[in-house]
């Protein structure tokens, strides 16, 4: 078996002449001619390879035929080492070779029912670039599309392939890439892509991952595996807004963005404070550019449509001053969503993600608190956020706008570190304490919101009186739910300070 150790990146077609007149692939020596290459991938016709995350593929090279199985490999900002079986292919599968032996026995019971499911048919430039004795990496370009029945997708895409060196010397080399190129990290394999061909599924927004940190792992391998799985839903969301215009995936790009941050605060006295402090500015400065937004889509969706629907059951002036105040704030919101996207620069996103899992590959490996295990430094962390909350739900205690906003994001902190480290924790009590949590940050958020609104709708009211008029209501029209909702989170969160703890009582 052959582990492959690769970096795929995406870039656009009208990109790829930049990408060969590059330095670093210029200078890179040819091996051999640039080839046609033919694949057809095989499964079954209810895809018992793919539920099983297994790949299985025909490739043609002039009169060379190949038989490749792959297995499931986890990738993270393009990044991923996944098993990999190639041999000579003689007219009829041969699984002899694969010594997995499930992966062999599943291969072989289902040999009779294996049918051509989609192709790949793409040209492929190869060089080696070798900067010394130590490193040696292929660079692979390819140019072409996946077809599945009467549907093609293109192929544009450069791929790094580890020969001898460490996985950092393929980030190291991509980070030089990046700088002057639009690349984006693809974790979609081109197996993936055609089986979602054929299947004619859409790309949906990427929610956070369940933690999957186990007590065995080290407080900074434990960081990693957490910041890997806030870097894939970065990925999918910057690529599924690029695709898809749904609001959704800005919305849950700037999720994974809070939960990086909320890691790197998180793990801070495990990581090198330059680490800390460089990687949350970069994070926020870029989350920042999509706030704007998503903004504008809480304000028009849940606070003035709500209020503009009711009153649109009465008639009057008012009624009209409230839905034309809708209107306005609808054209910003469409106008920020534009922005948005327009910001969303897969380049500019691209380098980041790169960037930040090179960094990620080049930490010390040393720890000032490496004697602690995992569990003992996810107690020490929990307790230091459950102060916190304790803290800002004591200053909230006099309604203020600010004191309840910062009590929101002391929640939200503890919700994350929480959900990083379930994994750790009584699995049904963890699961309860959360839940409570996050019924209290929706009703925080909801004031939030509200507030929020107050001096937008002033500042999209103008000096128009009817306006203003308008504003004055829809604001009133949540002042009861308002009221109850800031009245029941500080009573709540009173409740789950009195509770103890998930993780009391775990300490050993």
């Amino acid at each position: 078996m052959g582990q492959e150790i690769e970096l795929k990146l995406a870039l656009p077609p009208k990109a790829l002449p930049a990408l060969r007149r590059h330095p670093l692939v210029a200078g890179a020596a040819r091996r051999g001619r640039a080839e046609t290459l033919d694949n057809t991938y095989f499964d079954t016709p209810d895809l018992r390879l793919a539920a099983r995350r297994i790949g299985l593929r025909i490739r043609r090279k002039g009169r060379v035929e190949l038989q490749t199985v792959k297995c499931a490999a986890e990738s993270t900002a393009g990044l991923s080492a996944r098993p990999e079986w190639e041999h000579p292919y003689a007219g009829s599968f041969d699984f002899t070779p694969v010594d997995d032996a499930k992966v062999r026995k599943l291969l072989t019971r289902r040999a009779p029912e294996l049918v051509p499911v989609f192709t790949t048919r793409f040209r492929r430039e190869t060089r080696l670039y070798a900067p010394d004795d130590t490193v040696r990496i292929l660079m692979m370009i390819d140019h072409g599309e996946v077809i599945a029945g009467e549907q093609r997708a293109p192929i544009s895409e450069l791929e790094l392939e580890l020969v001898a060196g460490e996985p950092l010397d393929l980030l190291v080399l991509a980070c030089r890439l990046a700088g002057d190129l639009p690349l984006m990290p693809s974790d979609l394999s081109k197996a993936e892509r055609g089986y979602a061909l054929h299947l004619g599924t859409r790309r949906a927004p990427a929610r956070a991952e369940p933690s999957a940190v186990t007590a065995d792992a080290s407080s900074l391998d434990a960081f990693r595996s957490l910041a890997g799985s806030c870097l894939r839903q970065w990925q999918a969301n910057a690529v599924g807004a690029a695709e898809d215009h749904a609001p959704e995936f800005i919305h849950q790009l700037r999720v994974a963005l809070r939960r990086l941050r909320t890691l790197l605060s998180l793990f801070a006295p495990v990581l090198p404070p330059e680490f800390v402090e460089d990687w949350r500015a970069r994070l926020g400065d870029n989350a920042r550019t999509f706030a704007e937004a998503r903004d504008l889509d809480v304000l028009h969706d849940e606070i003035l449509a709500p209020a503009a629907t009711d009153e649109a059951d009465h008639s009057g002036s008012e009624a009209d001053s409230v839905i034309a105040l809708a209107a306005r704030v609808g054209a910003e919101r469409e106008r920020a969503r534009r922005d948005a996207l327009n910001s969303l620069d897969p380049a500019a996103q691209g380098r980041l993600m790169i960037g930040l899992t090179a960094a990620l590959h080049a930490l010390p490996p040393d720890s000032p608190h490496a004697h602690e295990t995992l569990t003992d430094f996810a107690h020490r962390q929990l307790d230091r956020l459950r102060k916190k909350v304790r803290r800002r739900h004591a200053a909230a205690a006099d309604g203020s706008r600010a004191h309840l906003h910062a009590l929101r994001i002391a929640l939200k902190r503890l919700r994350y570190a929480l959900e990083f480290f379930a994994p750790l924790l009584p699995a049904k009590r963890t699961r309860k304490y959360l839940a409570a949590i996050v019924r209290t940050q929706n009703a925080l958020g909801f004031v939030h919101d509200v507030d929020v609104a107050r001096v937008r709708l002033a500042h999209f009211a103008g000096d128009d009186a009817q306006l203003r008029a308008a504003a004055a209501f829809v604001c009133g029209w949540h002042g009861p739910a308002y009221a109850r909702a800031g009245r029941r989170a500080l009573r709540d969160v009173a409740r789950q300070l009195g509770d103890e703890a998930p993780w009391a009582g775990e300490r050993r």
